[in-house]
């Protein structure tokens, strides 16, 4: 598919959202905003990925749940995750319900997640050495992940995709857009990586956007698609791909903001579009 056209169309529309709508204000209602709470480059980090973990469902429903995780980790998480015992553990999550993840889901996410820190650092060194062995970005993320579900024994868990399973990985990439990038809204803190390595956390929102504007014709939500949307957005910003990810997310999220507005900026008309496939 040729994006460079079209997209080189919608260019000014796409920076003028950013410059209006890329704001820290405007985040609520979002996972985003728990990580604004943590200096602490670690616990950030781990924050981050319990956040977009749970990153599935409403909106409501997704920040009580993760508000319930990290209340009983306090104000430094990771210190308290790095020396509970599993009488804690079992104490605050048994309980835990979020839609299809159960509370021992969560204990088994905390454990693999202490262990990765225990042997790597942190999260980010993990994924960095990963790419030392696998020569692959997408390889890399996808051992992560496969390390995390052998450590808790959480194969088919509602809370880890893989791209090695042709998952748009929209939660995984949602984190990874939280630590790389950095200006008003993403805290970043990240250095092993680049915002040119992220690639689209593709969203309803995102998707449904992407097909009206055809920059991708695919009706199923997976990672081909997820690549194909991000290429489509790098042959405009080279640099930073997903730089208009959380402007255009607003459109449809908050309920000051129409989608249809977008549509008419870029001269295209709304079409009906179907979803599947999202994780």
């Amino acid at each position: 598919m040729e994006y460079s056209d079209c997209m080189r169309r919608y260019l000014p529309v796409f920076e003028e959202i950013y410059r209006t709508y890329n704001r820290r204000d405007l985040v609520s209602p979002d996972p985003l905003q728990f990580l604004y709470q943590y200096q602490d480059l670690r616990s950030r980090e781990l924050v981050g990925f319990i956040a977009s973990s749970l990153a599935y469902g409403r909106v409501q429903q997704i920040l009580t749940s993760v508000s319930k995780v990290l209340e009983p980790l306090g104000k430094e998480p990771l210190d308290v995750l790095m020396s509970c015992s599993e009488t804690f553990m079992e104490k605050n999550y048994l309980g835990f319900k979020h839609r299809f993840t159960t509370g021992r889901e969560v204990i088994a996410l905390l454990r693999s997640i202490r262990q990765m820190i225990r042997v790597y650092g942190s999260l980010e060194e993990a994924i960095f050495h990963k790419i030392g062995i696998e020569k692959n970005f997408l390889s890399a993320i996808s051992s992560f992940v496969e390390e995390l579900e052998v450590e808790g024994g959480l194969a088919n868990s509602s809370l880890l995709v893989s791209p090695s399973r042709n998952s748009a990985c929209k939660r995984l990439f949602l984190f990874l857009k939280w630590m790389v990038r950095k200006d008003e809204v993403d805290p970043g803190g990240w250095g092993r990586f680049k915002p040119s390595d992220l690639i689209m956390p593709v969203d309803t929102h995102v998707y449904h956007i992407s097909r009206v504007l055809g920059i991708t014709r695919r009706k199923t939500v997976n990672l081909k698609t997820a690549l194909e949307i991000t290429e489509a957005f790098r042959s405009i910003s080279p640099l930073d791909p997903i730089k208009y990810d959380f402007a255009l997310t607003r459109f449809g999220i908050r309920s000051d903001m129409d989608v249809c507005d977008l549509f008419e900026k870029c001269g295209c008309k709304q079409a009906n579009v179907g979803t599947s496939g999202l994780k």
